[in-house]
């Protein structure tokens, strides 16, 4: 490929990432080269497509910590506007849409890895904590799901009598917490700990079963049930 310095009209049609979906599908182009699309165009000296790589360079070329970016984040990059800034933050946040439009409405839940994978696009790319609560039929099916509390960066507020007052309007008798960690560290802290076996010595007087308790972060999952915490 040639440099990328300059702008995309005159590089070679086979290296401009528009005509390269166009001719070859959108499976080839790699991350640069489709936020090069989203950008539009470049600076003098400075192609969509090396803003691009700057850009995924900042991050490390995490996805998930570019999905966490605000206006004033994407304008700190040469030639940057807040309207494509704008235009990347929409992109993103459709992405994260449709991992939630494609998780089955009746999940049928095995394993901690299919909770995650019904949580975390909730979960994932978030400044402060939520609280999330799967409520679960007696075949494990999921038949509800719920934000039970917004917080801070280090920490949210979480009511049981509210969690278990849902579980017995929706008829569940088994439930699954989870929470994220926006600094990453998926070590559950003694206010974690705490909170888990308060949910679970609620859930035996009503006979509603805490299978789970998920801490989720950008980097993956830690389930208190695999590490025999409950």
């Amino acid at each position: 490929m040639e440099s990328t310095t300059g702008t995309i009209k005159h590089w070679a049609e086979d290296d401009r990432p528009r005509e390269k979906l166009m001719l070859k599908g959108r499976s080839v182009l790699s991350d640069a080269e489709l936020l090069a699309i989203l950008i539009g165009s470049g600076t003098k000296g400075c192609s969509a497509l090396d803003v691009a790589k700057m850009m995924l360079s900042d991050v490390d070329f995490d996805l998930n910590a570019l999905g966490k970016f605000h206006i004033e984040d994407f304008c700190k990059f040469r030639g940057m506007g807040p309207a494509r800034a704008v235009t990347l933050i929409a992109a993103l946040e459709l992405g994260r849409r449709r991992l939630k439009s494609e998780i089955p409405k009746l999940h049928k839940i095995t394993s901690s890895k299919e909770a995650y994978n019904v949580l975390q696009p909730h979960l994932i790319d978030l400044d402060c904590e939520e609280f999330w609560v799967l409520y679960l039929s007696n075949s494990n099916h999921v038949i509800h799901k719920s934000c039970i509390s917004k917080g801070g960066i280090t920490g949210t507020v979480v009511d049981v009598r509210s969690i278990y007052a849902e579980a017995i309007r929706k008829g569940a008798t088994g439930i699954i917490v989870s929470h994220n960690h926006p600094s990453g560290n998926l070590k559950p802290s003694n206010q974690d700990l705490n909170l888990t076996k308060k949910i679970r010595d609620a859930g035996f007087i009503l006979d509603i079963k805490l299978l789970d308790h998920l801490i989720i972060a950008n980097s993956g999952y830690l389930s208190f049930a695999d590490d025999g915490r409950l």
